[in-house]
């Protein structure tokens, strides 16, 4: 279910961006104020109001207690993030790719940043995460083998010194030459051929674990960062709609 659901959150994404893109190519000026302009701009305003309903649930247990029997805390999330990316898009059709209005093209762009920004919160992190225990998991298993390799060497000190004048770095990445993985048992011994593979996968996972870790400390902010920027752009959109009513609608009656 969960794949499933990110393959359809990535493809309304990659839509997203698409449409973004279109301010490029395309123009409408009169669009956002027509009739199926301001059903769109309506449409956006209540989908990006639907996402407060999990922060609120989440946060109040009162609540949390009174819905989640009715309503599970996972269905809400699902809500919050297909209303979260459908909002922008619909934002970006009712906007016409109108380029007239500093309010609009902040409102526009703030759309666009908080949807990218929970998708790659949401599926990015725990994509990192999943990776790093496989990875902590695989790294154990390695270790352990490399532990019962080095214990072999021991017992034999000559299969050992082979592999001394093989720690630099150069003479490390010429060490398949010396200590190949094929041939007869003399010249070819199956500890120091093992002990070089199982050194360079556990260097390899290291290195990615780390690299990870960089990864996840950078998002570790992400979701304070991501509740800022929804605030302004709830923020931005009571303005639009005020500026919409008192420029526009109310002139009507």
């Amino acid at each position: 279910m969960q794949e499933r659901e990110r393959t359809i959150v990535t493809g309304l994404v990659v839509l997203l961006l698409i449409l973004a893109l279109g301010f490029y190519i395309h123009r409408d000026p009169r669009f956002p104020g027509s009739l199926m302009g301001g059903v769109l701009g309506i449409s956006a305003a209540a989908l990006m109001l639907v996402p407060l309903a999990y922060l609120i649930v989440k946060r109040i247990p009162l609540l949390r207690r009174h819905i989640t029997p009715a309503v599970s805390m996972r269905t809400l999330l699902a809500i919050h993030i297909y209303a979260g990316v459908l909002a922008p898009i619909l934002g970006v059709l009712h906007s016409g790719h109108k380029f007239q209005s500093s309010l609009g093209i902040a409102l526009t762009s703030m759309m666009i940043i908080v949807a990218v920004s929970g998708f790659v919160g949401r599926y990015l992190m725990s994509r990192f995460s999943k990776d790093v225990r496989e990875q902590q998991q695989l790294l154990a298993g390695l270790r352990v083998a490399y532990e019962r390799t080095a214990a072999e060497l021991t017992k034999e000190p000559e299969l050992a010194g082979r592999l001394r004048p093989l720690t630099g770095f150069f003479t490390r990445l010429a060490a398949p030459f010396f200590v190949p993985e094929s041939g007869s048992l003399a010249e070819a011994p199956a500890a120091p051929a093992r002990a070089l593979r199982l050194s360079e996968s556990i260097a390899d996972l290291e290195y990615a674990i780390k690299t990870h870790e960089v990864f996840r400390e950078a998002f570790r902010r992400w979701l304070p960062c991501h509740i800022v920027i929804a605030i302004v752009l709830y923020a931005l959109l009571l303005l639009h709609i005020w500026s919409a009513w008192y420029f526009g609608i109310r002139w009507l009656t």
